[in-house]
């Protein structure tokens, strides 16, 4: 079979098609899957470039869906031609989050899914939803579960709140969705006017460009009528986050999702203390979550927005796509 390793000390052109060994057949409470597409993750370009080390010849990519080719002894939940998805933290079941690394999350810490076969125990995957192509169910691992926890687990969100999201990658664009499925007004923001239009399209209530309004914090309180927003889906970090505590309502909320702007920061400890609203990291969310989210999701006949789709083979072009920016929605590899 085909797969991509990623040699030391990472980067782009040190990721390498290679012929591999086939898994084999799957052993008792395991499934063998024919991977047939990946989604992209800022989280796999820092692996890929290195900023998160990991193992020499590690097979990148954390999103995986494909079919079930094969089952082991005392496998119930899944047969053979079901469609599947996998699961960022495979031993999170339910409950509370039990873990604050990725040493479990494929890609990362263990071999991911830029690979034609898989065998693995059956909690590494869900069922996808139905009617999904293997590239939808791919961007719903990371970027659609990460958006769901953050919007409805975290946040419980309810009809008539109002959401920001900011720009346009996988899980700002998820969240828009969720936001619009729930009967939330959403206000969301991007550098790219024609980007605009297109959350525009989606549902977005109200846009801001963040290029042309810098104070965006403020512009979200005239939208509110000087209230806030109840939910922030903050992507940025220490970069966004003070325009983020302007933007949110007393007692809000404010999902701290990304550090697209870096890892480190000033933040206005005044201003939010004022704000008393609630600040909550997270990463992803467990299994039980995420069959929650595709029940949610063939309930309301939502579908991903796919941006652009690579082969295998051209894994490295795919990121650099990402790096590029001009993406709307999710990058996917598709074999």
């Amino acid at each position: 079979m085909k797969s991509i390793l990623l040699a030391k000390p990472g980067g782009l052109e040190q990721l390498n098609l290679k012929d591999s060994a086939e898994p084999g057949e799957p052993g008792r409470g395991e499934i063998r899957v024919r991977i047939h597409a990946c989604s992209l993750n800022f989280h796999d370009y820092k692996v890929v470039m290195g900023a998160i080390p990991t193992a020499d010849q590690r097979i990148p990519m954390a999103d995986g869906a494909g079919v079930v080719e094969a089952i082991g002894d005392g496998v119930s939940e899944f047969h053979v031609g079901d469609h599947v998805v996998s699961t960022f933290f495979p031993e999170w079941l339910n409950g509370s989050a039990p873990i604050d690394n990725f040493s479990t999350t494929p890609g990362d810490g263990q071999d991911g899914y830029a690979r034609e076969q898989v065998v693995r125990p059956t909690n590494w995957f869900t069922h996808a939803p139905t009617g999904y192509t293997h590239a939808e169910a791919a961007t719903l691992t990371t970027a659609g579960l990460t958006a769901w926890r953050a919007l409805v687990i975290n946040g419980g969100l309810k009809a008539g709140d109002t959401v920001l999201t900011l720009g346009t990658g996988g899980v700002s664009v998820f969240a828009l969705q969720f936001a619009k499925m729930m009967g939330a007004r959403v206000i969301s923001t991007s550098s790219s006017d024609e980007k605009l239009e297109r959350l525009t399209a989606l549902g977005a209530d109200h846009t801001i460009n963040y290029k042309t309004t810098p104070a965006w914090g403020a512009k979200v309180q005239e939208l509110t009528n000087g209230i806030g927003v109840d939910h922030v889906i903050e992507v940025g970090g220490p970069g966004t986050l003070p325009e983020s505590i302007d933007a949110v309502r007393i007692g809000g909320h404010i999902a701290l999702i990304g550090t697209l702007t870096g890892r480190t920061g000033d933040v206005p400890t005044s201003k939010f203390m004022a704000k008393q609203a609630r600040l909550q990291g997270l990463i992803v969310g467990s299994r039980a979550h995420q069959q929650e989210m595709i029940r949610a999701i063939e309930a309301n006949d939502i579908h991903p927005v796919v941006d652009r789709s690579f082969t295998l083979e051209e894994i490295a072009d795919a990121f650099r796509y990402e790096e590029s920016g001009k993406h709307f929605g999710k990058i996917c590899l598709e074999f």
